[in-house]
């Protein structure tokens, strides 16, 4: 590579990163977000910073819970104690911080199993990103679960080059964190741990290969020693977990390896009755912000509901009365009403089968996928409706354009099946069929995919270009 070229790449990434941490600081300070779980993470890293993992309810009384892994509430404290207690803007600072560095690696591992021109493309499409831009001046889960996906994408295929302790370990702390911030962040370990293999496999057939002449014990030594990086490797993952299943047990007295479904202690209801009368209906976002978390504990309005969650004039009829009932009982889902829902429930599955194990899950996981990621801007969830919101419509469909864009380079990239394609392809898979058997979407649950969107997008803008320009290269020729 030439000197000017030289100048230019680094030019080029410059660049990008000035303009993605521009566009971050930018929605910093127009688009803060505190949200309710921010605050509930914020109560648990409070309560850490005194040496309990506990939350503390109105009265000011600290309780011992579960509903959380420890990942970020650790990494919030860490925040508050050189910071101060409660500076999320310090933190959202941190997080925006890490997501550039997450791009990088992003862009140094596309390098790594492609090219130059790839990885700079793919920087480009991470360092510019909206959707993920969005969730940096949040303080939740998702920027952090974005870096660790993107340092073990580097280290796979870091190891890959050099197999050693430092790529393995790396590896190792990547998924650990990624699985400590949410239950299924332990995906990225199981898609990409397979990826590793043939690195040990070849790091042990050269050395064989390259000392033929010397007795068969040196091989065998060395199959022993990545077995035995394997094995410290698996044992470092496992520890925290190990850790954190013996404190619920000692605790609470159950086997709670990770966190909760429904984020409740033990002894809490899940309300199943209503978790399953939401699944036979519940198809979108606004479903799930309207209705889904406001009960209980807020108005049951029954207008929201959408004309699929109704069958029949009875079934309407019939939810009407758990709604007044459900008001009568001081907007709380006793167990003899969570029955009650059980039973609408069970009526309407038995009559449309087909709807509540297929169709349903199919359709959320399109939801989470397609629909234009604005939950975390100004604009009202039901979009489409272009008479009552013209400008924030086609704001809307822009977004969702742009999201597809994002989807379909990466499906170019897929076609020209790059290293580690099949790996990638493995992650979107296992992550989909989790999120079927979500009842109440959201899309932010997809946003763990696009750290590998932007690698396979990069990929396929500069494989596709290259092939243009050999198309139209190979014709000049045919017509001189």
């Amino acid at each position: 590579m030439t000197p000017l070229r030289r100048r230019m790449k680094w030019g080029i990434v410059a660049l990008a990163v000035a303009g993605g941490g521009a566009m971050r600081l930018l929605m910093l300070r127009h688009l803060p977000q505190i949200t309710g779980d921010t605050l509930l993470y914020g109560n648990l890293a409070k309560n850490l910073l005194q040496g309990r993992f506990a939350m503390t309810d109105g009265s000011g009384v600290p309780h011992l819970t579960l509903i959380r892994l420890p990942g970020y509430p650790l990494f919030l404290a860490a925040c508050f104690r050189v910071f101060g207690a409660d500076n999320y803007t310090a933190v959202s600072l941190v997080q925006i911080a890490m997501e550039l560095c997450g791009c990088l690696l992003l862009a140094d591992f596309v390098r790594r199993i492609f090219s130059t021109n790839a990885a700079l493309w793919t920087l480009a499409l991470a360092a510019l990103c909206p959707f993920t831009a969005s969730y940096a001046v949040a303080p939740l889960t998702e920027t952090p679960s974005l870096f660790a996906i993107a340092l073990a994408l580097w280290a796979v295929a870091r190891f890959r080059d050099r197999p050693g302790w430092s790529s393995a370990l790396a590896f190792t702390a990547a998924v650990t964190f990624a699985a400590l911030l949410r239950p299924d962040g332990a995906l990225v370990g199981v898609a990409l741990a397979p990826a590793l293999v043939p690195a040990f496999v070849e790091k042990s057939s050269v050395r064989h290969s390259n000392s033929s002449a010397a007795s068969s014990n040196f091989f065998t030594h060395e199959r022993s020693k990545l077995a035995s990086m394997a094995g410290v490797c698996i044992c470092l993952a496992l520890l925290p977990f190990a850790f954190w299943t013996l404190r619920n047990e000692r605790v609470f007295h159950v086997f709670e390896p990770l966190a909760p479904r429904y984020a409740t202690d033990p002894g809490e209801s899940t309300n199943p009755g209503w978790q399953r009368w939401m699944k036979t209906w519940c198809l979108d976002f606004v479903s799930t912000n309207d209705v889904y978390w406001n009960v209980p504990g807020s108005p049951f309005d029954l207008s929201k509901l959408p004309s699929r969650a109704f069958d029949s004039p009875e079934q309407y009829a019939e939810t009407a009365v758990l709604a007044e009932a459900y008001s009568d009982n001081g907007q709380d889902l006793s167990p003899e009403l969570d029955a009650r829902f059980a039973q609408l429930a069970e009526a309407r599955i038995q009559a449309h089968t087909l709807r509540y194990y297929v169709w349903l899950p199919l359709g959320r996981m399109a939801d989470m996928w397609l629909r234009p990621r604005v939950e975390n801007l100004n604009i009202d969830l039901d979009w489409w409706v272009y008479n009552r919101h013209y400008s924030e419509t086609r704001f809307s469909w822009a977004y969702a354009g742009l999201n597809a864009l994002y989807l379909l380079l990466a499906l170019v990239g897929l076609f020209f099946r790059p290293r580690y394609w099949q790996w990638m392809l493995l992650y979107f898979a296992l992550r989909s069929a989790l999120l079927t058997t979500i009842e109440a979407p959201e899309a932010r649950y997809t946003l763990e995919c696009f750290p590998m969107l932007f690698a396979l997008g990069g990929i396929g803008i500069d494989a596709a270009s290259r092939r243009l320009a050999r198309r139209f290269a190979s014709g000049d020729c045919a017509g001189a």
